[in-house]
Formats: C-alpha cells, structure tokens, sequence
C-alpha cells in the first residue's frame, strides 16, 4: 500500500508538471499590458482628463444656488414688517434661490471645452503609446529569453559531445592508441564546456526575472516560454523609411499624441487671450422670509408670510478688466511660449519617430544578411568540425585544434541564432510602423 501511495504521488507531480503553461510572445505581452502599473497611471490619468472635460461643459451651464438662515435677535433689532428698530426679542427666517449665467467672457468657456475635449483624446492616444511600449519593451525581453534558451541548448549539446569525446579518448588511451596527455587535454575541455553551462543557465535564468519584471508577473511562479509562433520568412524589406514614416506619423500613438498636445496647447493660448475680454453676465433670483416677536404676540403664519414677502430680482453685470498687476498679460504671453514649446516637442517626436523607422529598416535588412551569412558559416563549421574530429581520432592534429573548431561551430551557431531572433524582432517593429499591432488588446 506504502509503494502504490508513493507511485501515486510521483504520477500527480508529473502530471502537475506537464500542465506548466508555456507562455507564447502574444500572452506575455497581453498579461504585461493587463498588468503594467504605467498603464494604470495613464488611465487614471484619463480620468481626470474626462473630469475636465465634464467641469468645462457644465461652465457653459447657469449656476443654481439655493440657502436658507435662521436668525435669533435678542435686544434691539430691525422690524422685518415696519423696517424700524424695536427692542423686542424676535425670530426670522429667509429662504433664497438664485441663477447666474455668463453670456459671453470671450469665448474663454467655449475654448475650454474644446481644449478639454482634445485634453481627452491626447489621453486616449498617450494610453496607446504606452501600451505599444510596454508590448515592444516584453517583446524584447522575449526573445532574449528565447535566445538564451537555446544558448543552453547549444551549450548542452556541446558538453554532450565533449563527454562522448572524452570517454572515446580514454577508451583509446586504455587500449594504448592515444596518450594520458590526450585525455587529461579532453577531460579539461569538458570541464570549459561543463562551466559554459552553468554560466548560460544563469543568464538563462537573469532572462526570465527581466522578463517578469517587464510583464509584472509574479516573481515566485515559474514561467515558461515558447516559440509557438510562425517565423516570418527573412527577406529584406523593399519599403524605404520615409514611405513608412509618411503612413507612420498620421497613427502611430506617440506622434498623433504630440499633434494633439500642440492643439491643445493652442486653445489654451486662445483660452488666454479671452480673458482679455469684458464678461457680460445675467443674474437672477426668488427670496422670501419668515418672521415673528418672542413676546408672544400675534404673528401671521409661516404659509402666509412665505406667500406674502415673496420678492424676485434680475439683473445683468458686466466687468471689464483694466489692471490685475500684470497677471492676463502675462497668462497670454506664457500660453504663447507654452505653444513654441509644444511645437517643437512634435517636431522632435516627429523626427525621433523617423529616425526609429530608419534604424528599424536598416537593422531588419542587415539581420536579414547576418543570417544567410551565418548559415553558410555554420554549415561550413560544422562540416570543418567533423572532419577534425575524424583527424583528431587519426592523430593528425591535437586536442586544441579540435577545441578551437569547436568553440567557433558554437559561435557560429549562436550568431545564426541571434540573427535570427533578431530579424523577428525588428520585423515586427517594421510592420508595426506599417500600421500591424503588436497584439489586439482585448478589453
């Protein structure tokens, strides 16, 4: 029973162990912009955007206020009823409901609106500029777990060739056709390869923290990653930088955000200016009260006097500014500043974003030649290292030949990687600045 209990056990952890999810690019970059804390920042940034906006309309909208007091007199003390001074102590009650509406403050209200109303958008378009960032910034750290993955790979493969090796040399050694010099000259080649393992499992391992940390995953689960995803085929792209750019810059989240902070800014200014303007404004308001002496006279009833001393009012102010110690003035002059500034930070985002598209064509182009040049490397390689390893059998050249050729079919095939992984990556970045998302966001 102990023994069935045990097989039982064994077979659960297996189990549990070949349901380990395997992350694709697309669910890392998913769970990383579901998850990133500057994402929650933007939006609650767009919040307060939207609370702008809604304090902008409602400033077009009359106001409405309403009070009530109730005062006690003790003394001397106005008469409500005859409007003279009576030494008898009394109670009064007032009741106000009054409206105001600016009819024109030059256009200052309006401009706000808009500028909020842009204020929104820009926010919308900032929230897809940081989401594209977060999905490229995972996509990078992706793939370099991917390359360090198969780093391990090569590494183990090569310390299984070096073990083989070493057992065939000491195999021969003991049959007299090769020197203890030979082996011990193996045996210490398989301890390089055996300690360039462990150093690829822990860049391996530096990888995938990096990648948590960008996908903000938890830091003690185990994530597993997997290239599931169709390589694309490596051809040089035949779209030049500045067609992209000119496509590029009327979506690409960051540049359509720099239009609209320009924009914004300009209303702003504009929005300044008006307050240069007279504000004509209309008033009006509905009043009553209730009053009573606390002699115990005779007094008219709550009801009666609420109806009877019913008083409205309307009326229009108009106010003209002449002087606020320098404070419109300067208010216009910074929004005009503030619209250079705006100005120029487009154009620089403009110019960055072309500047990328450019780097981006030309690194996907140049990896697309490093791989096909790789290749041929590491086909070359590796048939030179067959041959050396049939010499090395033969005697015909030493241990450290055989080791040299060796390191250099691993470097080969590690920059073949790397090439390859590399041209995926700015592939992707290319299509993006064509107008293909990193990943559809589903929200």
């Amino acid at each position: 029973m102990r023994y069935i209990y045990i097989i039982v056990l064994i077979l659960i952890s297996q189990t549990g162990k070949a349901q380990e999810k395997e992350w694709t690019l697309e669910e890392c970059m998913q769970y990383a912009v579901e998850n990133s804390l500057e994402k929650r920042k933007q939006e609650a940034q767009n919040t307060i955007y939207h609370q702008n906006y809604l304090e902008a309309i409602g400033r077009l909208l009359p106001s409405i206020n309403a009070n009530t007091n109730a005062n006690f007199n003790f003394g001397r003390g106005l008469d409500s009823e005859t409007n003279t001074y009576t030494d008898v102590n009394s109670f009064s009650n007032n009741y106000n409901l009054y409206s105001s509406l600016i009819l024109f403050d030059g256009l200052t209200s309006i401009t706000r609106v808009r500028l909020q109303r842009v204020n929104k958008l820009m926010g919308r378009q900032e929230l897809e500029a940081v989401k594209d960032l977060i999905a490229y910034e995972t996509m990078e750290c992706f793939f370099n777990v991917l390359y360090s993955t198969e780093l391990v790979k090569l590494a183990e493969a090569q310390l299984e060739e070096s073990t083989e090796t070493l057992k065939q040399i000491t195999r021969m050694a003991e049959l007299g056709v090769k020197s203890y010099p030979d082996v011990a000259e193996i045996s210490a080649q398989e301890a390089e390869n055996n300690y360039n393992l462990t150093r690829q499992k822990n860049i391996l391992a530096i990888a995938v923290i990096k990648l948590k940390e960008k996908m903000n995953f938890p830091i003690e689960d185990v994530l597993h990653v997997s290239d599931s995803a169709t390589t694309p085929l490596i051809v040089k792209s035949q779209d030049t930088a500045i067609s992209i750019f000119e496509q590029s810059r009327l979506f690409i989240p960051k540049a359509v955000a720099a239009e609209s902070k320009l924009k914004s800014q300009k209303l702003a200014y504009k929005s300044a200016k008006g307050v240069l303007f007279p504000t004509l404004s209309v008033d009006g308001g509905y009043n009553t009260n209730f009053s009573r002496y606390m002699d115990g006279s005779n007094y008219s009833s709550f009801n009666e006097q609420f109806r009877n001393k019913v008083g409205r009012y309307v009326g229009f102010t108009l106010s003209i500014p002449i002087f606020n110690g320098f404070s419109r003035s300067a208010q216009v002059r910074r929004g005009k500043a503030e619209v250079v500034m705006a100005q120029a930070e487009r154009d620089k985002t403009l110019r960055t974003l072309h500047s990328e598209i450019e780097q981006a064509v030309a690194d996907m182009n140049g990896e697309a030649d490093q791989y096909y040049q790789a290749k041929k490397q590491v086909d070359a390689m590796d048939i030179a290292h067959q041959v050396n390893q049939r010499k090395y059998i033969e005697g015909l050249i030493n241990a450290l030949d055989l080791h040299i050729t060796a390191n250099r079919l691993l470097q080969a095939r590690a920059e073949e990687l790397n090439s390859k992984l590399r041209f995926q990556l700015k592939h992707k970045l290319v299509e993006y600045y064509k107008g293909e998302p990193f990943i559809i966001i589903n929200e």
